[in-house]
């Protein structure tokens, strides 16, 4: 819809702006600048909105010699325990500019009682990732060769890691 409305609303603009009367082209300019200005927050609100969501929700994923937390949901804090036994496949996956850590369990099952809105969340990560888990490597507190090696050593072997 956006992309409908900007053109039209530029190109009327432009006609107003070339009118021979000064007093039209000053009303105008003014027009097209109210019509980029609430372009503008029609788009930057949503997406701040969405981006403190996701740097809010606390910690993305957590390892440790028993298992791993990782977020079920990637705009609420909400997160579930497996232990390393639990989980088949560790892997990275790129889609666009974001690299992410995906997280396969070894029963698909682990994500079903934690509510609908996880459930399309997950189905949303699982189209993108081939898993509902994912943790983001490109935005983690720590740099991506030293999360893959703590991955590494905490599994000690217990999963396939990729």
């Amino acid at each position: 819809m956006l992309v409908l409305i900007l053109p039209i609303a530029f190109c009327a603009g432009l006609g107003m702006v070339n009118s021979a009367d000064p007093e039209m082209r000053s009303q105008a300019v003014v027009g097209i600048l109210g019509v980029v200005a609430c372009l503008l927050a029609l788009i930057g609100l949503p997406l701040g909105i969405q981006l403190w969501l996701i740097g809010s929700g606390g910690p993305v994923l957590a390892l440790g010699p028993a298992g791993l937390w990782i977020r079920t949901r990637p705009t609420r804090g909400q997160a579930i325990w497996l232990p390393w036994e639990g989980v088949a496949q560790i892997s990275r996956r790129r889609w666009s500019l974001e690299k992410m850590l995906v997280v396969k369990a070894r029963d698909s099952r682990v994500l079903q009682r934690l509510g609908v809105f996880t459930a399309v969340d997950s189905a949303t990560l699982n189209a993108f990732y081939g898993s509902g888990l994912a943790a983001t490597l490109n935005f983690a507190d720590r740099p991506e060769a030293e999360i893959m090696s703590a991955v590494a050593h905490y599994s000690a072997g217990r999963c396939q890691i990729n």
